[in-house]
């Protein structure tokens, strides 16, 4: 939580700066998303949006949208001082605020893929990732956290790989030559891996700061827009809008 209250202060002094905190006509709505509306009709069916164990929320704001998955959809409405006041105690309430500061920060023009790609884009975005890491780091041994099925599939075919999901579910599924193991060996494979690859969700789920450390970090998709740019971390959105 302490890292999220460091985003949240930067946050907070950007809306100041910008005058948008008093500014009671520009609500936030935020809204969960059908699987079909936030990832279209993909060329695989084993995304978790597709398996109903993620939804996407969604943030409106002056027309700019900002998206973030998450295990507990609901709806929200205020404004941005109201977003700001969120404890983020919970999934629902880190999403919404992830969400609204995705959608905010492309409105300033400091963010931009902050709206999931559909239908080919995700897969078209996990063989462009192979390329991408070999360019930046040649073959490294790479820590896979939150199962992206596409990506762990083709990061799979020419990587070492080790991919820890949150999904019971998931949990010794084959994804092409990778098997998807139980979070409980994530300190073993970071210690292990050269590089991490990360979702983005980690930002909701509150499991993002145990991956913080010596090893260069990655992070994937939508969610992770705003906290990057105002954190500073790599981000890898090749097909998003």
């Amino acid at each position: 939580m302490a890292f999220l209250e460091d985003i949240r202060e930067k946050f907070s002094q950007l809306v100041t700066a910008n005058g948008l905190q008093r500014e009671e006509i520009q609500v936030i709505n935020a809204r969960p998303l059908t699987p079909e509306e936030a990832i279209g009709r993909p060329e695989r069916y084993d995304f978790p949006l597709l398996k109903g164990k993620e939804v996407m929320m969604e943030a409106l704001f002056l027309g700019n949208r900002g998206q973030a998955f998450t295990d507990m959809p609901g709806n929200f409405r205020g404004t941005i001082e109201d977003v700001l006041a969120l404890p983020l105690k919970n999934n629902f309430e880190r999403a919404v605020f992830v969400a609204t500061l995705n959608a905010v920060m492309r409105y300033l023009k400091l963010v931009d893929k902050t709206v999931h790609c559909r239908d080919k884009e995700p897969g078209q975005c996990a063989l462009q990732l192979v390329a991408y890491i070999r360019e930046r780091f040649g073959h490294p041994r790479i820590a896979f956290i939150g199962l992206q099925p596409a990506m762990v599939t083709n990061l799979a075919e020419h990587f070492p790989l080790r991919v820890v999901d949150l999904d019971p579910d998931n949990i010794g599924q084959k994804k092409g030559k990778a098997i998807v193991e139980d979070v409980s060996h994530t300190p073993e494979i970071l210690d292990w891996c050269d590089i991490i690859v990360a979702t983005g969700t980690t930002a909701v789920n509150d499991t993002l700061t145990p991956l913080l450390g010596e090893k260069p970090i990655i992070f994937y998709g939508v969610t992770i827009a705003g906290i990057a740019y105002l954190a500073g971390f790599e981000r890898y959105c090749f097909c998003g809008h």
